[in-house]
């Protein structure tokens, strides 16, 4: 993206957010640590949305809260194009891709309660801005929830990525952690502990940049992924059915089992990408049975059930290897170490 790898839009967000915090708490405290009308009377510890009513806290606190969110959301549009590219793992259901969307819309929302509540600030509207403030928190944690479910969905089918694993925990951390602390805020906030509230606001914007830097963790595969041949193949659930039952089928038998051509899972080689589809055995299975010649069809052996139809000669047979009686021109004969393949899905 213009030359710049993904991972930087989170990067950028959340150092635009700790700029912003403490551009605004360190001009306040250069400032003398000035006590404002509309603070408690024993407040000591000011909210940043106390600094962000005052003249000069106003536009600093509008724009760096915009920047960051609008930067932000855009983190979560990309991860659902990238991973619609094959930029990184693929959705394997629909179920994943409904997670996702649910999770940027919600992000939206949180970012649209941030705005809101720099724009209706505490001094002029305190009750908008406390509601803006829950809309914010709320819908950032949401969407968090959203996205560790899909994370979760998508662990199941690729185990061997441990990155995925590793954003899960984060952000489920990321969700504990931060509605405790905003419960305990809201809970000292209303009992009018209002110094400890103030210490808690401050933590929970701090907690909340270390979230907006874990999907840097998400984007470091599409660094790798951005030639066409080294992307993620492309993930089509009932050809992974058919070729889970193919396998069984195959292991049973003795025959060769082949790919399904629609779920890699981060094994196949580019060789095994290329045969997307084909009737090449599945990697690795390859000594199993000898290859297939041309014009050979399976022949059909007589079993143990001749219900009275085949001849003494045939029912002497029972068990052998010696094809049924009147169906000779239907096959050539079968060559010493050759297994027919089970017909291809």
């Amino acid at each position: 993206m213009f030359g710049i790898s993904y991972w930087f839009l989170p990067l950028f967000a959340g150092f635009v957010w700790l700029g912003t915090l403490l551009a605004m708490l360190g001009t306040w405290l250069a400032k003398g640590s000035p006590h404002y009308a509309w603070q408690g009377a024993n407040q000591h510890v000011t909210y940043i949305s106390d600094v962000g009513a005052t003249r000069w806290g106003r536009p600093l606190f509008i724009t760096g809260s915009a920047v960051m969110v609008v930067v932000f959301d855009l983190a979560f549009i990309s991860e659902r194009w990238l991973r619609h590219k094959g930029r990184l793992s693929h959705n394997y259901s629909t179920t994943e891709k409904a997670m996702s969307i649910c999770a940027t819309i919600f992000a939206i929302i949180g970012a649209a309660g941030l705005i809101f509540l720099t724009i209706f600030d505490t001094r002029d509207y305190p009750r908008v801005h406390d509601s803006m403030l829950a809309v914010f928190i709320l819908g950032y944690i949401i969407s968090a929830v959203f996205i560790c479910a899909e994370y979760q969905l998508l662990g199941k089918h690729f185990r061997e990525y441990r990155i995925l694993r590793t954003s899960f925990w984060i952000k489920l951390a990321f969700i504990f952690v931060e509605l405790r602390l905003a419960i305990a805020f809201g809970v000292t906030e209303y009992k009018g502990a209002l110094n400890v509230s103030g210490y808690l606001e401050w933590i929970v914007s701090l907690v909340y940049i270390f979230y907006v830097w874990s999907f840097i963790v998400d984007f470091i595969p599409a660094v790798h992924t951005k030639p066409q041949h080294k992307r993620f193949p492309p993930v089509r659930r009932d050809d992974d059915e058919m070729a889970m039952n193919t396998q069984a089928q195959g292991s049973v038998t003795g025959g060769p089992v082949y790919s399904s051509g629609g779920y890699g899972n981060g094994h196949a080689n580019q060789g095994e990408e290329d045969s997307y589809g084909s009737q090449q055995p599945m990697a690795g299975r390859e000594n199993l049975y000898n290859p297939s010649q041309q014009g050979v069809v399976a022949p059909v052996y007589s079993g143990g059930y001749g219900h009275g139809r085949g001849n003494q000669a045939e029912l002497d047979d029972y068990g052998s290897r010696q094809p049924m009686a009147g169906r000779e021109e239907l096959y050539n004969p079968p060559q010493q170490g050759v297994v027919a393949p089970s017909r291809n899905f």
